[in-house]
């Protein structure tokens, strides 16, 4: 007997079992309740206590970035839980006009309940599937949840305008070079791969080599840099590097770096997204480089389709490290 796969499905079916899906998920999780996971709290307050005790210290801008909120929703939520003595700031050292939040002892100990709630609840819907469905469940959800975010990061709510309604500088992304972003991103490379690599003087100095004579072309057909500021300081940076005039057209993802204080803020995505969008315009296929280790990094990467196509040891850096290449085919060539 012939055995024959069954058709695909239609987009628009996919699309609404999608939705359902996901309707059931929200309705299932408890989120149309008036308050969450045990808690006497609303979902938003317990997403906040959530990202908070995850990342001590965040701002109250990046806050409102991985939630989703405006800064008015945002602030309410925040003194309230304050409020209730759940939460706590801590004037910023090296910003007196910015806070970074933390949460109280009592704050932590519901952090702490939510956590176990949350645990148990996946826990015991887990046990309903074999292990195989398990990670199978992971993966696809991993790949849904990263192509909602990839739509959401098109438009990632960073302020047009350079200083917020205190006066306070906002982070925004702007393409091309901006004075001294050269030195910022050279520096935060040092100081990332000193920290994870144990990487000295020649690494940074090859960054800032090669980065200022990039910039130095600027601007120039199939090549783009983008970086995200904050007053005068580049905290992010992600660079397209090619020609797109070559018979083979492949771009190459260089400088790609966050600082710390915006790491879940969703400015990575961001930058990525522009990045993507661009070189599907101009390009067949895109690589990068990076080292083994990086995972935060790579799940990124992957998130946007580069696979693994090659590693080897290396020790040109000060520091035995692999390298890893990935590459990504574009949109109009897959």
């Amino acid at each position: 007997m012939d055995i024959v796969d069954p058709l695909p499905e239609s987009r628009e079916e996919t699309i609404l079992e999608l939705r359902e899906f996901s309707r059931k998920l929200v309705r299932e999780l408890g989120f149309m309740r008036s308050t969450l996971a045990d808690s006497d709290l609303a979902p938003s307050a317990v997403h906040a206590i959530i990202e908070i005790g995850l990342l001590p210290g965040i701002q109250a801008r990046n806050l409102a970035d991985i939630l989703r909120l405006d800064k008015s929703n945002t602030s309410r939520q925040l003194a309230r839980l304050e409020s209730m003595g759940l939460l706590t700031r801590e004037t910023a050292a090296d910003d007196a006009r910015s806070s970074k939040l933390y949460l109280t002892p009592e704050g932590d100990a519901l952090h702490r309940k939510i956590d176990r709630f949350a645990t148990d609840q996946v826990s015991h819907a887990l046990r309903r599937l074999v292990p195989t469905d398990q990670q199978t469940l992971v993966r696809s959800l991993s790949l849904y949840a990263d192509a909602l975010a990839q739509d959401n990061a098109i438009n990632p709510p960073i302020p047009a305008a350079s200083n917020d309604a205190s006066g306070a500088p906002v982070a925004q992304i702007v393409e091309g070079y901006v004075p001294g972003c050269i030195g910022d991103i050279a520096a935060l490379h040092a100081r990332f791969y000193a920290k994870t690599s144990g990487f000295g003087v020649y690494f940074e100095k090859k960054v800032a080599t090669e980065l200022a004579a990039f910039a130095g072309s600027l601007p120039a057909a199939g090549k783009a840099l983008w970086v995200c500021v904050e007053g005068d300081r580049t905290l992010a940076s992600v660079v397209i590097d090619g020609d797109d005039e070559t018979t083979r057209r492949v771009a190459h993802l260089r400088w790609f770096i966050v600082d710390g204080s915006l790491r879940g803020s969703g400015i990575g995505r961001a930058l990525l997204t522009r990045a993507m969008a661009f070189v599907d315009e101009h390009y067949d296929e895109t690589y990068l480089w990076t080292f083994k280790g990086l995972d935060t990094a790579r799940h990124l990467y992957e998130s946007f389709g580069f696979t693994l196509t090659d590693e080897a040891e290396g020790a040109q850096w000060g520091t035995a490290v692999t390298e890893q290449r990935f590459s990504r085919a574009s949109k109009g060539t897959r």
